[in-house]
């Protein structure tokens, strides 16, 4: 009994990596900015997202109905994600605070936790 409050306790008092931000990329020649929002949304060009952090593990759907998981590892202002449908892991590097999601975007509902793209 006491060892499940100590980690129910611990798992409480953790706080969640800070994944929000502007974040660039650069995949060869092509460079591409993602804005994570503290409202669960993620956008990348004219693509919403909506986005959530299990353990260390970042999840993301493009409201397909499921979830797409990889490896993420935050370190300063460095975010590495890695697994899913990446062939190798991408490092991308926070350029500074999101910016408001605009009325016209909706985020995409999220599927049941148990949808998940293995």
């Amino acid at each position: 009994m006491r060892w499940t409050i100590l980690l129910g306790v611990l798992f409480v008092a953790q706080s969640p990596p800070r994944l929000t931000g502007d974040w660039q990329a650069r995949t060869g020649d092509e460079i591409r900015h993602i804005m994570v929002r503290a409202d669960s949304s993620a956008q990348f060009g004219r693509d919403l997202a909506r986005w959530r952090v299990v353990g260390d593990s970042l999840w993301i759907t493009l409201g397909d109905g499921v979830w797409q998981v990889y490896g993420m590892k935050i370190a300063g202002d460095k975010l590495t994600i890695s697994g899913g449908d990446l062939e190798k892991s991408v490092t991308l590097r926070r350029l500074g605070p999101p910016t408001a999601r605009p009325d016209t975007l909706t985020i995409p509902d999220p599927p049941a936790p148990n949808q998940r793209a293995w």
